[in-house]
């Protein structure tokens, strides 16, 4: 009797995870810690007219290669041959025994930190968008690109969950430069852009995502802050 009550609750159990995994998928729950569950979406307009930000910033000599593996290995590659290191797609798959070690933003921030050792490379995630503007400006007036994760379409025209790389801002003149690792530079509006790294653009996000970023696994406005040691 015991053992079939057990096995009676341990299905009920299954099923209401099911069921509550399904509604925070499909909705926007109250109810979760507030670091996990609160993105904040912030006026950033009045940054648009400080003049503080008003001069276009910009890296040079990042460009766009199209992945092989994956987005992040293809993201530290560029950034590699940026810095004439003899790191690619292929030697961080060997490393990693064949396996994607970037398909987590932890393990993406893991990987930076091994291969550039000589960098200190900082991940904030859930920012506003106030500050991620900022934090971008602020890394290439320093003489860094800065990576980050947005929602962008594949070569099949799939919506995917995406790393790549900004390379300059202009926000006088509303663009933002990104080397799309999907084999592209993208020029993007200010406003197009904040979507992007929002995953507002997302279209039809499949509730296996949408359960992510509810359960905080996924993170909006993320970006990687790079600074010499």
């Amino acid at each position: 009797m015991d053992k079939f009550v057990n096995k009676f609750l341990s299905f009920q159990l299954t099923v209401s995870i099911f069921v509550l995994l399904t509604f925070f998928a499909c909705s926007d729950p109250v109810g979760f810690p507030a670091d996990i569950r609160v993105y904040y979406n912030d006026d950033y307009s009045g940054l648009l007219q400080d003049s503080a930000y008003s001069q276009a910033v910009s890296v040079n000599g990042i460009h766009a290669i199209k992945q092989e593996i994956s987005c992040g290995y293809a993201v530290i590659e560029m950034l590699a041959k940026w810095k004439g290191k003899p790191i690619t797609e292929y030697s961080l798959s060997s490393q990693n025994n064949g396996e994607i070690s970037t398909s987590m933003g932890s393990g993406f921030l893991k990987e930076m930190n091994r291969q550039f050792p000589e960098w200190e490379t900082t991940r904030y995630v859930n920012i506003t968008n106030r500050e991620l503007l900022q934090n971008i400006h602020a890394s290439l007036e320093n003489g860094f690109p800065a990576p980050i994760e947005f929602a962008a379409k594949n070569t099949s025209s799939e919506w995917t969950l995406h790393f790549a790389i900004v390379t300059s801002m202009d926000l006088g003149n509303n663009q933002i430069i990104v080397q799309n690792p999907y084999g592209y530079e993208e020029a993007y509006t200010v406003q197009n852009f904040i979507r992007a790294t929002r995953y507002e653009c997302y279209e039809n996000m499949e509730w296996h995502f949408k359960t992510g970023f509810n359960m905080g696994l996924f993170n909006k406005n993320t970006i990687y802050s790079i600074a010499n040691k």
